[in-house]
């Protein structure tokens, strides 16, 4: 039976380095031997797979937005009688979405809105099924959109640590204590709330992150190798272990008790 740990989200606004973030944590759980993870990508971006090496369309996944309009477009539901939304909807969503890797982790991608109007159904169902499939893993990482509305979407209810990325602004620092404040309002539990300098924050800000009501863990060294890698295609898992990103990211993480 799998230990698991808990739920870690990656949040902050877009350009910070999110997905860059996050790719360095399941770099750093691949060296320590934990396993296995699930990575996933509720960016609608969509680019924590590649920056993980994963070619979706190579691999025959799509995204669960994709697998849901789909089913709701051709009515797949109303086919499946004595069922509850969540029972019809998983199947589909374990066999079209979810990627099982080779090596310690697995992969899955949420996708932007899939259909005109609310939310609430796929919603649902999607946080019942990462309740229920997350218990298998000993963590679940998810790479959140930028911004903070999806937050009510309330995806994941309970989660470990929330790791909020910053670049040097004032709407940065802003979006944190909103980002914070939602996830209480909407009840999402969460252990622990971090905010940590993206590879665009100077030192000269550190003083400002310190004074901060929650705990700055460092900042993100820049690497030139990130972006050649993200132009060429290759997994930023492959980065050496002397990165100045990856060791970064690395003392962030012992800081957080990982």
């Amino acid at each position: 039976m799998v230990d698991h740990k808990g739920t870690i989200v990656v949040t902050g606004r877009g350009g910070t380095g999110k997905s860059t973030f996050t790719s360095m944590l399941a770099r750093y759980f691949g060296e320590k031997g934990v396993e296995p993870v699930l990575m996933v990508d509720s960016d609608p971006d969509e680019s924590l797979a590649e920056m993980l090496g994963i070619d979706l369309a190579v691999e025959g996944k799509r995204s669960i937005a994709d697998v849901l309009s789909e089913i709701l477009e051709t009515r797949k539901m109303t086919t499946m009688s004595g069922m509850t939304p969540t029972e019809k909807i998983e199947p589909y969503i374990f066999q079209e979405s979810l990627w099982e890797g080779r090596r310690f982790y697995d992969f899955i991608g949420i996708g932007t809105k899939w259909i005109e109007g609310c939310y609430c159904l796929p919603d649902r169902s999607l946080g019942q099924i990462m309740d229920r499939w997350g218990k298998n893993y000993q963590y679940v990482v998810v790479d959140s959109p930028a911004g903070v509305e999806h937050l009510n979407r309330r995806i994941t209810k309970k989660v470990k640590d929330v790791f909020s990325i910053l670049d040097p602004s004032k709407k940065s620092f802003d979006n944190a204590i909103r980002s914070h404040r939602i996830m209480q309002e909407v009840h999402v539990d969460f252990d622990n709330f971090y905010i940590v300098g993206g590879y665009r924050f100077p030192e000269s800000l550190e003083k400002q992150a310190e004074d901060q009501p929650f705990t700055f863990l460092g900042r993100i060294e820049g690497d030139p190798r990130i972006s050649e890698y993200n132009i060429e295609g290759k997994s930023l898992l492959d980065l050496p272990l002397n990165s100045p990103t990856y060791q970064s990211v690395k003392r962030i993480l012992e800081k957080a008790g990982y």
